[in-house]
């Protein structure tokens, strides 16, 4: 007994000084918290940092002074799939296999089987919040409270998605034209698999977890940023003692455009650009919400869009051509800025590539984490992209550009291959996509051509589904949240 005394005092004092050494690490390390800002429609030149001159972004120009700038951020060419990319970290088609977007009322959406973001980080100790658009199935079981979120609060969808005689198909001051009669046809296939279009889409509905709390007209439009940057203030204040994860993708600036009155008329750019100040403002109030709570050096917030602007609706994607639903690169690379002070360099930029689809294994890790193995991530750790030396490489060196089913093109390194037309750009010298070199570079085409076919043998390339796409989330008689004559959905936990 004498003898095993000291051994056993040796082995309890050295367990208790890597148990004081692990608090320690943690109280001087702890869990940062993590903010996404996903702004609907934004074109890479719509901000100030990016190079917008029609509408001011004070808060934004702030924040990629103090932060870095991602100038080759990929996401997809519309809603549904950039957020299915940026929940998932997967390529869209392999976790939502839709043609285009999700419609009210869809029978599919997001399964439940996906481990989101925010189902990988309330498993770390995260409080979790999605304040906005969600846009990944609005039944029951595809919202974000059944999808690792604590709470939510928001439209479910885009804000065009509801009657034009409720201001949801013009934006503001435009007149708005009398109810129409719903169709009487039994919805299409179509339809009834993504959802309800045109007249046939019901009233918008503001939810908080799961229940409608208000219809959605224009005037209650012009109050969707404010209320939700208000709630991200709140939530912020509220958790700053622990480690959170906010989500906030607003509505703006997708058409229809509804400023608040307080920023109607203050830009050169329309109502749009009044839009756009009005995000930039959100911004603001986020961030003095951080720095009020005296969590900066602890939150790491990444501002983006959710695909590249519109052309129709005077969006600004310099330099790049195309816009929104197109996978040239004024559709899929998003002007993104990445903020921590402390950690991430002030005043920098990259154009390593990273994606919407990178934002989930670099949280995690960040959180100190671990990433599944029994369930495929095409995401990549970049936490060094955001953190290191500006001219970091980035292990993203090959990017899938999908449109819906169709695999449309492929880029490694400075390379980029239209497969249709068989077109080789140099998107690092020419981001315009304007001088077509494959018949100077044909090893590269090849080499380009060979990576799109072994992600068709995984995806597929067209219509067809591969055997690395996973199944959708699907119900049986789909529901709106609010019907036609006004009924509000309720629903049973």
């Amino acid at each position: 007994m004498c003898n095993r005394l000291p051994v056993a005092v040796l082995f309890f004092a050295v367990l208790a000084h890597a148990v004081g050494f692990r608090e320690l690490n943690a109280a001087e390390n702890p869990q940062p918290n993590f903010i996404v800002i996903n702004i609907d429609d934004l074109g890479y030149a719509d901000i100030g940092p990016f190079g917008a001159t029609k509408q001011k972004t004070p808060h934004l120009d702030r924040m990629a002074a103090e932060g870095r700038k991602l100038m080759s951020h990929y996401a997809a060419p519309v809603c549904s799939p950039s957020r299915a990319a940026l929940m998932t970290g997967c390529y869209p088609k392999r976790v939502l296999p839709i043609p285009g977007v999700l419609f009210p009322a869809g029978a599919v959406g997001l399964a439940a089987e996906e481990q989101t973001i925010a189902d990988h980080l309330k498993g770390l100790g995260y409080a979790t919040a999605c304040i906005g658009k969600w846009h990944l199935g609005d039944q029951p079981q595809f919202m974000p409270t059944n999808q690792g979120f604590d709470s939510y609060f928001g439209v479910p969808f885009s804000n065009d998605m509801g009657p034009a005689a409720e201001g949801s198909k013009s934006s503001f001051g435009a007149p708005l034209p009398k109810p129409k009669k719903v169709p009487a046809a039994a919805p299409s296939e179509m339809e009834q698999e993504t959802g309800l279009r045109g007249d046939a889409q019901p009233p918008l509905p503001l939810v908080e977890n799961l229940r409608v709390v208000e219809r959605v007209g224009a005037a209650e439009q012009a109050t969707l940023a404010r209320r939700y940057t208000e709630r991200a203030v709140q939530f912020i204040e509220s958790h700053k003692a622990e480690p959170f994860f906010l989500y906030l993708p607003h509505n703006a600036v997708h058409g229809p455009l509804y400023p608040a009155e307080a920023y109607r008329g203050r830009s050169q750019g329309g109502l749009r650009g009044d839009w756009i100040e009005e995000v930039d403002a959100s911004v603001g109030q986020v961030l003095d919400a951080v720095r009020k709570a005296d969590i900066a050096e602890r939150t790491l917030v990444i501002f983006t869009s959710d695909n590249g602007g519109p052309l129709g609706q005077q969006a600004d994607n310099t330099p790049f051509r195309g816009g929104k639903a197109s996978t040239l690169e004024g559709g899929m690379r998003v002007c993104t800025i990445a903020w921590w002070p402390g950690h991430v360099p002030a005043g920098t930029e990259t154009q390593e590539m990273t994606s919407m689809m990178d934002i989930l294994p670099t949280f995690v890790v960040l959180a100190g984490g671990k990433l599944s193995s029994d369930r495929k991530l095409d995401g990549l750790d970049v936490s060094q992209v955001l953190t290191g030396p500006s001219d970091v490489r980035s292990p993203r060196q090959l990017f899938h550009y999908y449109d819906g089913f169709k695999l449309a093109a492929v880029r490694q390194g400075p390379w980029k291959l239209h497969l249709m037309k068989q077109e080789l750009y140099n998107v690092v010298d020419d981001p315009g996509e304007k001088q077509n070199v494959a018949t100077a570079n044909p090893a590269v085409v090849t080499e380009l051509q060979g990576l799109a076919d072994l992600m068709a043998a995984d995806l597929g390339a067209t219509n067809a589904l591969g055997p690395g796409v996973r199944k959708l989330g699907r119900v049986e008689n789909p529901k709106p949240w609010i019907s036609h004559d006004g009924k509000f959905r309720e629903v049973t936990q």
